[in-house]
């Protein structure tokens, strides 16, 4: 129970459930590069993306032929695009801006993931994880796929269709490949088995370049890349995150993996393969719950790296824990008692956002409190009050300090109005003049009228004890909103907007009431 607890002052992280956002049953959500706009899959094949800074829905993408559940969805680089992947075995690349399906290809297995490439601006390429084969590249231009190797003796010509009862050809432990990522310029996929390895291939060649293995030998769940990709992290079975330091360099790694292969070619295949993994890979640290020893769900890093975030796996509880790198536990965020289904970390802000298994994403920031403190007339804070020792020069029309100030201003300095500052938390490379950043406003039509016998989903904004917030005590405790009606799970289709008239204010009535006997007293006259 000794679990230290850093400062939180010495860093920014989300501490409170600032709002919610609901819109049918959400089931993964996505941020784009800037994090001014939000992706999310739903229930019935449907992907709503949000304007976060008005929390707006700005557009809504629907595939006639897509009823089935999302599992995941990926942001082209810029923005343009949106990957979504579906239950009916499906992935559907869209145009954003216009709303418009670009290509639909189906898939022999279901994908409960899909990774667009990094590299381009407009990706055809995608990496795809199905349910129970090994991940493959799709070209969803062609329709092609690649399948990928999941273990050294597939020798580079990618696994096929698992053998019965998902069996390695040597009898060995069944396998499930479960987690693959592309490295931050997309030139290898980092692919992680069931035996605890990760494989860096080189998906062109469809060839494994290097071999790598975690402590343990667990099945891996999850794996993705820092934003900057100086890091790796994984997600075991034996319930532990680990964080690996990427030795290779950014730019050119496939030149350095070839001269990585010169210097042990006097080695066989395997240990030759295993001995570059070593050169490619540094394990930098482990999280875990020592208490509980829970299972993670969704790990991923803060955009600027500095913070790990795993969400528990327990059903029942809505639990998320915060790391920062050197490895100290700085916050355990306790939501609703309803199971967590997906997490993601603002690019840019201490904002992380959680997906729940009643279908609201919750938006987790920073606790900023109020301070009333007495401030002095050059805006220092008192502590206690003090005895304010007026200056000489404090009521004239020009104080001494401002003399000062005003001579070393430099008038004949220009002045650049035009230029905007670049934001350090991207690189000079992943500037793009033509990023999609914004969508404008696509307000949805309001629904007929339908009978009273049809459920009608109330946001908190509704009326009296017709609307109830999902952070209720007694939500808390069943998992479910308080209001049955009003459960998000129970309806796909969104919210229904019911029509209300207002009802006339105190000062109206009375208004009417005078016009009304006025004009009784002028008829009477007459």
């Amino acid at each position: 129970m000794n679990t230290p607890i850093i400062d939180p002052l010495q860093g920014d992280f989300p501490e409170v459930i600032e709002e919610y956002l609901e819109y049918g049953v959400m089931k993964c959500i996505a941020f784009n590069r800037r994090g001014t706009l939000v992706a999310a899959g739903c229930s019935d094949g449907s992907c709503v993306i949000w304007d976060f800074e008005t929390r707006g829905i700005s557009k809504e993408l629907r595939d006639k032929d897509c009823i089935a559940a999302i599992t995941s969805v990926c942001w082209s680089k810029y923005g343009h695009r949106i990957l979504v992947s579906a239950a009916d075995k499906s992935l559907t690349l869209w145009d954003v801006a216009k709303g418009e399906k670009i290509a639909r290809l189906t898939l022999q297995q279901t994908p409960l993931q899909a990774r667009l490439h990094p590299g381009s601006a407009t990706p055809s390429i995608c990496l795809a994880c199905p349910l129970s084969s090994a991940p493959m590249i799709v070209d969803l231009n062609t329709a092609s796929t690649t399948v990928l190797p999941v273990s050294p003796t597939d020798n580079g010509n990618g696994a096929g269709p698992p053998p019965s009862r998902n069996k390695f050809s040597d009898g060995s432990a069944p396998f499930t490949p479960t987690a693959a990522c592309f490295n931050k310029c997309g030139d290898l996929v980092y692919v992680g088995n069931s035996k605890g390895e990760i494989l860096i291939i080189d998906h062109n060649s469809v060839k494994v370049r290097a071999i790598f293995s975690i402590p343990g030998n667990a099945v891996i769940k999850n794996i993705v890349f820092s934003r900057n990709g100086q890091y790796l992290l994984t997600n075991s079975n034996d319930r532990i995150i680990r964080i690996y330091e990427n030795l290779l360099p950014l730019k050119n790694v496939l030149n350095a993996l070839d001269n990585l292969n010169q210097e042990e070619d006097e080695k066989d295949e395997i240990e030759k393969l295993k001995a570059i993994g070593s050169k490619s890979l540094a394990l930098f640290r482990e999280f875990q719950d020592s208490i509980t020893k829970v299972h993670w769900k969704a790990p991923c890093f803060s955009g600027d790296g500095e913070w790990v975030v795993g969400g528990s796996a327990s059903k029942g509880e809505h639990k998320i824990y915060i790391w920062d790198k050197a490895g100290h536990l700085v916050k355990i965020l306790e939501g609703p008692k309803e199971a967590l289904m997906d997490l993601a970390w603002h690019p840019v802000r201490p904002i992380v956002l959680s997906v729940s298994l009643t279908g609201l994403v919750y938006i987790w920031a920073k606790d900023y409190t109020e301070n009333w403190s007495a401030f002095a007339p050059d805006f220092k804070e008192l502590e206690e009050n003090e005895e304010y020792v007026e200056r000489e020069d404090e009521f004239d029309l020009m104080p001494e300090t401002e003399k000062v100030k005003d001579s070393l201003i430099n008038e004949d300095e220009e002045v650049d109005i035009t230029d905007v500052e670049k934001d350090s938390a991207f690189s000079d490379s992943d500037s793009s003049h033509g990023e999609l950043r914004f969508l404008p406003a696509d307000p949805l039509p309001d629904a007929p009228e339908q009978e009273d016998d049809r459920h009608v989903i109330v946001s908190r904004q509704g009326y009296g004890s017709q609307s109830e917030s999902p952070l209720s005590e007694e939500a808390g405790q069943n998992g479910h909103l308080n209001n049955h009606e009003s459960s998000p799970a129970e309806e796909d289709t969104g919210v229904v907007t019911v029509k209300r008239k207002r009802k006339p204010s105190e000062k109206v009535l009375n208004t009417q009431a005078s016009k009304a006997l006025k004009s009784s007293t002028v008829m009477e006259n007459n």
